[in-house]
């Protein structure tokens, strides 16, 4: 039986250690057909508060839970993440609008974040300090934070919740998740599932859906909630840091980019096209590494434009259960943002060199050319299959151009030449650079998060996640019969 084929055990109910109704649900639906997938409970500020108070308590006993209890749960998880791996990515299908690459990619992400995990609750938790107190040790020691609230959106539902809530759980932290309303099958039914079925203690994980900021300001302000990871908008992000910076709460996030792709005149368009093609256009656009600004030389703009446009004819749009490249818009007002954001610019002179159209939420990749700097295509953040093409007269213009956004998440650098890549690679400013590479790139050990607007100083990955998900504390230990004096 799969993780979720039991539908009487989640239908219309939240997770809160057991499957709970709260007596409002909400239907999860197909972007591809409109069609109604499953229906799914949501939770209140109220209910929130109740599950947060009751993670504090599981959590600490959690913590308490022997290094090696803790590694068979997050093994289990991923041994049993894998078995079901169809059942996944056929949700992750239907439910988010992946087309096979993009389901098989997030869930591939997602697999190594679980096994990347399980080495976490064995690494050396700590070390002996230097005292200059006579018969007094003195050590320093990683403790978890409490409870940790990861909030998910909706594009790349499972590793953009599994690098926080797997990390996490192994660090002895209790969580609450908050999956996006539009993927709370896919991302949080699996995710309560899955570690249920492993055999994570009640009340360590609570899973609550739920719409709008109602729950995102309820995560800030609760007093049992020490720490919040969020994936989402920069705008949302700001919102959210700014209360729980008011409770002192530490906060990871990933926000927003309007990543620049710099093509030199000197690289391969060819090549440099097909990976612009892939930065741009893979998931329908809809990755927060998109390329989105392709800025290239004068002297090889038409070429580029002609070989970006030839590979976006090329690509099938449709339902994504079928053999497609890419699939529908994840909804209406999404698919609004993206053609306003091109109508607008077309009005201000830039030129749709392929694409443009939409039958329902099926958009066809568009290439857009003569794009300059102060077009809305170039300023704002699109998050669609839209490929943003300017030209630039020299290497300076554009680092100065790919530099000139509060954005600082992720840049690409195409070149003949490593060194001449690299030279320019030195001087983005970006949390990630990949040179003769487009920016559509993520792998568990690196440490992945941005600057500015894109997220600050905060970082996901294996390499970080031991100092993301632990605070350190200060323990001194005297002999009984030790004891200061004046």
């Amino acid at each position: 039986m799969g993780l979720l084929d039991d539908e009487d055990i989640w239908r219309g109910r939240i997770f809160t250690g057991e499957w709970t109704s709260t007596g409002t649900t909400t239907q999860a639906t197909e972007p591809a057909t409109g069609n109604v997938l499953g229906e799914i409970g949501t939770a209140t500020a109220e209910v929130l508060s109740g599950c947060a108070e009751r993670a504090a308590d599981a959590g600490r006993r959690w913590a308490a839970t022997a290094f090696q209890d803790r590694v068979a749960v997050l093994r289990s998880a991923a041994a049993l993440f894998e078995k079901h791996r169809d059942e996944i990515t056929t949700w992750l299908t239907r439910e988010a609008g992946k087309a096979s690459p993009a389901a098989k990619l997030d869930f591939d992400l997602a697999l190594t974040e679980l096994q990347e995990a399980t080495a976490l609750p064995s690494q050396p938790w700590g070390t002996l300090l230097p005292t200059t107190q006579p018969g007094r040790i003195s050590m320093a020691r990683r403790i978890p934070y409490g409870v940790v609230a990861v909030i998910a959106p909706w594009n790349f539902p499972l590793i953009l919740a599994l690098r926080s809530v797997a990390p996490a759980l192994a660090t002895g932290n209790a969580v609450i998740l908050k999956p996006a309303s539009e993927t709370a099958i896919c991302c949080g039914v699996v995710i309560a599932r899955l570690f249920q079925e492993a055999g994570l203690p009640p009340g360590v994980l609570h899973m609550l859906p739920g719409k709008g900021s109602e729950l995102g300001n309820a995560v800030a302000e609760d007093p049992n909630i020490d720490m919040i990871s969020f994936t989402g908008s920069t705008p949302v992000g700001r919102t959210l840091s700014e209360a729980a910076g008011r409770h002192f709460k530490k906060m990871v996030s990933e926000l927003g980019g309007n990543n620049a792709f710099v093509v030199l005149d000197d690289a391969d368009v060819e090549a440099a096209a097909a990976a612009g093609a892939y930065g741009s256009f893979a998931h329908q656009g809809q990755v927060c590494m998109a390329i989105g600004r392709h800025l290239v030389a004068e002297s090889i703009g038409a070429t580029y434009a002609n070989a970006i446009a030839k590979i976006a004819d090329g690509l099938t749009v449709g339902d994504p259960r079928g053999d497609v490249d890419l699939g529908p818009i994840i909804n209406q007002s999404q698919l609004d943002h993206i053609t306003d954001i091109v109508g607008r610019s077309v009005d201000a002179g830039a030129r749709i060199v392929t694409g443009g159209t939409a039958d329902g939420l099926y958009l066809r990749p568009t290439v857009l050319a003569e794009v300059t700097p102060d077009m809305p295509a170039f300023t704002e953040e699109i998050f669609g299959p839209v490929a943003v093409i300017t030209t630039v007269r020299d290497d300076d213009e554009a680092v100065r151009l790919a530099n000139g956004t509060p954005y600082g998440l992720v840049a690409g650098v195409h070149s003949g030449s490593v060194e001449h890549a690299r030279a320019i690679g030195d001087r983005l400013r970006a949390g990630m650079i990949h040179i003769n590479d487009q920016t559509v790139n993520d792998e568990t050990p690196a440490p992945f998060g941005g600057l500015g607007d894109s997220g600050g100083s905060s970082r996901f990955g294996a390499l970080t996640n031991l100092d993301e998900f632990t605070v350190w504390q200060w323990v001194t230990v005297r002999d009984a019969q030790s004891h200061p004096s004046f």
